[in-house]
């Protein structure tokens, strides 16, 4: 396959639009935060690594001169900062985490978007030959698997039920 070609663009437009895609799944938990005014039922943890992860990214995406890596990690950092500023504003000092068997706290569409993001980008570092954007990616195929697993073996209740992955 020839460098610049028509499958060329479609994969880094898939790249691109599942990227956004998956920033985009923090705009639900922004939304829930103003509104509660609080951080209940939401986690921090994936705002701080996917910033840090965007950050990193942007890096060797300005090194390497690649247009498409600046500009979706560009625009997942702001997203990302953005998401840990409202946090920070509504997380309450002492906080618990609840330890019980139940995906309430996973977010199906960012599982989802992680898996075909990751699955993107690591064709995309296939098809070029670049194993520095290929092999970070496998994780996000492997925990995307997991997390669609425990969707499986743990319903989210009658609320948020994805029926689809119920046996």
């Amino acid at each position: 396959m020839e460098p610049g070609g028509v499958a060329d663009s479609l994969l880094s437009g898939a790249c691109v639009l599942f990227t956004l895609a998956m920033y985009s799944t923090g705009l639900s938990d922004l939304r829930h935060m103003r509104m509660t005014r609080s951080v209940d039922n939401v986690q921090f943890l994936p705002f701080l690594t996917t910033d840090i992860n965007n950050l990193s990214w942007l890096s060797y995406g300005a090194l390497k001169g690649d247009g498409i890596l600046i500009f979706v990690n560009a625009t997942g950092a702001v997203l990302q900062t953005l998401y840990i500023l409202v946090y920070v504003h509504y997380c309450p000092r002492k906080a618990k985490i609840i330890q019980m068997k139940s995906t309430q706290r996973l977010s199906f569409p960012l599982t989802i978007a992680t898996l075909l993001t990751s699955a993107s980008w690591t064709l995309y570092g296939f098809q070029l030959g670049d194993p520095y954007i290929m092999v970070p990616n496998l994780p996000g195929i492997l925990t995307s698997l997991v997390r669609l697993w425990l969707f499986w073996k743990y319903s989210q209740g009658p609320d948020r039920n994805y029926q689809l992955l119920q046996t």
